[in-house]
């Protein structure tokens, strides 16, 4: 078993900065992705950005260049983050933590993040 435990959600201006966090442990493998999907009500959950286990990176258009997500690997964990710059009303959604290794999906709570002026 996986447990991701997620962190750094709120409310923020437009045009401004948050940094989400996710920290996984438990069974975890050397090979796996981990990424931050969110959702807006009404909505479908998404992929916001993801990062493999040897650090390579996908982010979804409407985020790129704002958005960098990064991980750090130690011995039976790992943290990954989401820095969160520029931020615009439509990114307003609650954000989930993701782990998929050996073809299953660990997920967060989730956290909710609000732009609104």
């Amino acid at each position: 078993q996986v447990q991701l435990v997620e962190s750094g959600g709120g409310l923020v201006q437009p045009g401004g900065s948050l940094r989400l966090s996710c920290a996984a442990s438990g069974s975890i493998v050397s090979i796996n992705a981990m990424g931050w999907y969110r959702q807006a009500p009404g909505k479908q959950r998404e992929l916001v950005a993801s990062i493999t286990s040897r650090g390579s990176t996908n982010y979804l258009d409407s985020v790129k260049g704002r958005f960098t997500i990064s991980r750090v690997n130690a011995k039976n964990t790992v943290t990954v983050r989401l820095q969160m710059n520029s931020l615009k009303p439509e990114d307003t959604a609650v954000y989930y933590c993701n782990m998929r290794q050996l073809g299953y999906d660990y997920w967060g709570q989730g956290t909710q993040v609000t732009v609104s002026s």
